[in-house]
């Protein structure tokens, strides 16, 4: 999983130069059109009425976090939507809590320190860009989606799983005919391959499989450190640089997203009661 969320990272750079280049619905309906056939020729078998059910309602949300996050991708930068989306590690309990599990005074804690981050690193609300917005959005949606997983999918199979999340995501990008007439040039579909192999099908296996046997909380845990390798991936590869505030406000972020999960793991790892 420590793979997944370093590849994760470096997309954001590579998607971020692809989408500059190519329009969004096309990139995402090529990207899980691969995928999908990659998972199909991977399954070998039709999935059962359980996991298309699950696959297709997860991979509704999968697929509607994506949106908001290439879309976010073309107005913010790679590092600020890195960053932003890392927040669906925060959001996982608080979400987790519609399900009746309890919110920790960590998660809390870790709460309030993000949004203080996130305030320095978009300027304050009016600094907030709609790029940033749309990437917030994507980061509930991919919380909603680990809480989803975490619920679901045990006792189900982690491939045909994927695939049918996968499909989803093929379909809903599909709808309406947005089929670009431009082929995508070689920039483009090396970005294409990446995402659509490693950062979707492979990756998607892996963290359905994982989900099927450790908690949400757990799987957020080892998520965290996708917005550390989008940083670095942001700054080494793209470039971005961040003045004092911005850095502040970076630094917030990560240490409330890997603060927190060390916190879980101290205080619920060792089987202490903490307070709702």
């Amino acid at each position: 999983m420590l793979t997944v969320t370093a590849v994760w990272g470096w997309t954001f750079v590579l998607v971020k130069d692809a989408v500059t280049q190519y329009p969004t619905l096309p990139f995402l309906q090529i990207r899980f059109a691969l995928a999908l056939v990659v998972m199909a020729v991977v399954v070998h078998r039709l999935p059962t009425r359980r996991e298309l059910r699950v696959g297709a309602i997860v991979g509704a949300v999968l697929a509607a976090g994506y949106l908001t996050q290439t879309a976010g991708l073309t107005i913010t930068s790679p590092g600020n939507a890195g960053l932003i989306t890392g927040l669906f590690v925060v959001l996982t309990p608080l979400l987790n809590r519609l399900f009746g599990a309890p919110i920790r005074w960590w998660t809390w804690g870790a709460t309030l320190a993000s949004l203080g981050g996130l305030v320095l690193l978009t300027g304050g609300p009016s600094g907030m860009n709609v790029g940033d917005a749309l990437v917030l959005a994507c980061a509930v949606l991919f919380a909603l989606h680990i809480v989803l997983l975490g619920r679901w999918s045990p006792g189900t199979s982690a491939a045909p799983l994927a695939m049918v999340q996968m499909g989803m995501c093929t379909l809903l990008f599909s709808a309406g005919g947005t089929w670009s007439l431009r082929l995508p040039n070689a920039a483009v579909w090396f970005a294409i391959i990446v995402t659509g192999l490693f950062a979707s099908a492979f990756a998607y296996f892996i963290q359905t499989w994982v989900q099927a046997h450790i908690s949400a909380n757990r799987t957020a845990l080892i998520l965290a450190t996708e917005p550390a390798w989008a940083l670095v991936a942001a700054v080494v590869l793209a470039g971005q640089r961040f003045g004092l505030v911005q850095a502040i406000g970076a630094g917030l972020v990560l240490a409330a997203i890997v603060g927190h999960e060390v916190a879980s793991l101290k205080f619920e790892g060792h089987g202490q009661p903490s307070p709702p």
